[in-house]
């Protein structure tokens, strides 16, 4: 059974809740968890690198020198790769890098994710956030209060206030019930999620 304590924003603690097994104790599959991890970095990358080939440099058109007779080494064209401004071999072009996962491979790496985080006492819940306006030093309060730096804030709508209050501390990250990820459960130390949140969380991935 997956038990966490509750605390305000205070850092008291105010109750007690039953997470969802199926979330928090389930068994790790790693190598699950590595092809989520992958695939996240790899459906970021632009892709939009380009370099030129030798067929694509500028000029080169006329053979540097005759073939023999020269004392030196055979040349074709200036643009070759050994030849400053030249061509690069095997040139990357924009592609792109980005591959599909199942959705049940999906769903067993973020509880895998989650167990792993829970394992590791690193679930906090927090009976409720909400600020009355948009203010950093708020935020920091609270996660001063709470014990952590780096965390994934996890809250159960778009509340614009906690969203831009923790938009300028470079060690936390807001995400709502429908975009967590294995990726960035991962990444960040801590997983502070609201009791609201818990609750949805175990209606939308249990």
């Amino acid at each position: 059974m997956a038990l966490a304590k509750v605390l305000n924003m205070s850092g008291e603690k105010v109750g007690q809740i039953e997470l969802s097994d199926s979330l928090f104790a389930a068994e790790i599959n790693e190598h699950v968890l590595h092809l989520a991890v992958v695939q996240q970095l790899a459906n970021n990358r632009q892709g939009t690198q380009s370099t030129l080939t030798r067929a694509e440099v500028r000029g080169g058109g006329k053979k540097p020198w005759r073939q023999k007779g020269t004392g030196r080494a055979r040349q074709g064209s200036i643009r070759s790769p050994q030849w400053k401004g030249g061509g690069v071999v095997f040139a990357p072009k924009p592609r792109d890098y980005s591959f599909k996962l199942n959705k049940k491979v999906k769903r067993l790496a973020l509880k895998s994710a989650l167990t792993a985080k829970y394992n590791d006492y690193k679930v906090v819940v927090l009976e409720d956030l909400k600020f009355d306006a948009p203010k950093t030093k708020d935020m920091a309060a609270v996660l001063k209060n709470i014990g952590v730096e780096k965390a994934l804030v996890v809250i159960e709508g778009n509340d614009s206030n906690v969203v831009l209050s923790a938009r300028n501390i470079p060690t936390v990250k807001t995400a709502s019930v429908g975009t967590i990820n294995p990726y960035d459960i991962l990444k960040y130390d801590a997983f502070v999620v609201t009791k609201a949140a818990a609750e949805k969380m175990e209606e939308v991935y249990a």
